[in-house]
């Protein structure tokens, strides 16, 4: 038997298995699909709380996320870029955002209508498709056991091991009977990159943002409460693209190498990370963290292995 059952191999059960196999944990990860396959895979992954709501435990999570992939950027670990990030903001605040500190050298600058406020500062960004790989092989080098199998009761991994981490995002909902579960539908286009190296956000309802990669640049955004369709929508393309190109001029004429719909697993009430007893052990929550698991998943990691052990 293993000490503990990772359900969910995208970003955060990945990450929540690597620091139970740092403690010394026997651990095994049962996953439906390769990481590839993963909604982790999907999406922008640049590290920004977007739509997290403010609570200690949320902005600890994203400071040592950020400095995690700060520390990978450095170690050159595959996938994981640093970009200078302008987030251009129309809502007049003047404050400092609660995410600000978990980040580093954060300025605010004036900028034209319609715009309010230009805040800048680096952004970790990874290249999922490269550096979920990396993570997966890492954590098997390192001892642990990745399966590819399909749960359709966390009671089947109790009967495995003690403890179980349910990182099984979206599917939570059916899994534990957690009526707060709900997808975010968000579709990317990604367009061959003509040299840009700054990511732009553009505050606004749905939203646009400019991520620049090593090879290519990924435009979006959307947010589609309950919308289950993962096929991408070309209407919906479009208009990104039009966006986009208003924003960053640069971009006009790149030519389109993908594009692609997942569903972000959302929580009301933000993301749970917690121990509960059941009849056969223990299981320990660590989903609905929306669009921000990538920007939470290493601080998340550290409270779930602690939780577990």
């Amino acid at each position: 038997m293993a000490d503990v059952i990772v359900v969910g191999g995208g970003i955060i059960g990945l990450t929540a298995a690597t620091r139970l196999r740092e403690r010394g944990a026997d651990v095994t990860v049962w996953t439906q699909t390769g990481p590839e396959q993963t909604v982790s895979a999907v999406a922008a992954a640049v590290w920004y709380p977007s739509r997290t709501l403010f609570e200690p435990r949320v902005l600890a999570w994203a400071a040592a996320t950020y400095d995690q992939f700060r520390r990978h950027a450095f170690a050159r670990v595959p996938g994981v870029l640093v970009r200078e990030t302008r987030n251009l903001e129309r809502d007049g605040a003047t404050g400092e955002p609660w995410w600000a500190p978990a980040a580093r050298g954060v300025r605010y600058l004036p900028i034209d209508p319609p715009w309010t406020r230009e805040i800048r500062f680096q952004a970790p960004l990874v290249e999922m498709g490269v550096y979920l790989p990396w993570l997966r092989d890492r954590l098997v080098a390192a001892g642990a056991r990745v399966v590819r199998r399909r749960v359709d009761r966390l009671e089947e991994a109790l009967v495995e091991a003690p403890v179980v981490v349910n990182a099984t995002g979206l599917a939570a909902g059916a899994l534990c009977g957690d009526p707060e579960v709900f997808p975010a539908r968000g579709q990317i286009v990604r367009v061959a990159n003509p040299g840009i190296i700054v990511s732009v956000r553009d505050q606004g309802e749905p939203g646009t943002y400019v991520h620049p990669r090593s090879r290519d640049v990924v435009l979006g955004g959307t947010w589609q409460a309950n919308n289950w369709n993962t096929t991408p929508d070309p209407a919906i393309r479009d208009a990104i693209l039009e966006r986009c190109v208003a924003l960053v001029p640069e971009l006009a004429g790149a030519p389109i190498v993908g594009e692609e719909a997942g569903l972000r697993p959302v929580r009301r009430g933000g993301p749970r990370v917690e121990a509960e007893k059941w009849p056969a052990g223990t299981v320990v929550h660590a989903y609905g963290h929306g669009g921000a698991g990538m920007t939470l998943c290493w601080g998340c990691a550290d409270d779930v292995a602690a939780l577990a052990l």
